[in-house]
């Protein structure tokens, strides 16, 4: 009896483990494919020279691109447990799109090789966290707190530091945003681990996996654009 028990604990163990690893292939099957349409869609809009001197050209498109993507994720976010998992893809996609325009002036701004080496070497950082907060068995939950905090302040200095254009200051907030973003990765792939349920319907989740594939795509931008400012080399 006791060996048909441990039997039986076993291959649900195995089950857990099978379905948690389709799960987490598809969170960065998404997180992937957002990566490489906002890839795309800034490089194929930046050899536009006409939507680019639109862009620029008109306040209200420029801001218009740049808050749209916003708008997109607060209702992804707010709306995630009430809408279709097939919804919340297409908002995913729609906004890996439009961060992809809001982007498409670094390939004015930056050299492509150092465009292409910030991208590696953001890679290979982002891909060393995951690999952490999924493997690791420390509760990161009060690291994540901490990093959220700090978040918050960067946030802040940020929008100060629009008014104070110190580029000493700019260089530091860009130190402490890399540092942020690389704890938040491992904190992510934890949490996004934990939300793995056995019992959870197909619809559910598909919604989860989206809804981690954007946690993490966030993580992977904001680290690429902080190193960015460290690594990129001007055109000019």
């Amino acid at each position: 009896m006791a060996k048909e028990s441990v039997s039986s604990y076993s291959k649900v163990s195995q089950l857990i483990d099978t379905g948690l690893r389709v799960y987490m292939r598809r969170v960065f099957s998404y997180m992937s494919s957002g990566l490489g349409m906002t890839a795309l869609v800034a490089y194929f809009t930046s050899q536009s020279e006409g939507f680019m001197r639109l862009l620029f050209s008109s306040p209200v498109i420029y801001w218009t691109v740049l808050l749209a993507p916003l708008a997109v994720s607060l209702y992804l976010i707010g709306k995630i447990s009430s809408i279709q998992a097939s919804t919340a893809r297409t908002l995913f996609f729609v906004y890996s799109a439009l961060i992809g325009l809001s982007l498409s002036s670094i390939f004015l701004v930056y050299s492509p090789e150092s465009i292409a080496i910030t991208f590696f070497v953001t890679a290979s950082m982002f891909l060393s966290m995951v690999i952490y907060g999924y493997t690791t068995e420390k509760d990161l939950t009060s690291y994540g707190s901490f990093f959220f905090m700090g978040l918050i302040g960067l946030i802040i200095a940020s929008v100060v530091n629009l008014f104070m254009q110190s580029g000493v200051t700019s260089l530091v907030i860009s130190a402490i945003g890399v540092i942020i973003f690389t704890g938040l990765t491992a904190y992510d792939a934890q949490t996004i681990k934990s939300y793995y349920l056995e019992s959870d319907s197909t619809e559910m989740s598909e919604k989860k996996a989206v809804f981690g594939a954007l946690n993490l795509y966030l993580d992977f931008i904001n680290l690429f654009l902080y190193l960015l400012r460290f690594l990129g080399n001007s055109r000019r």
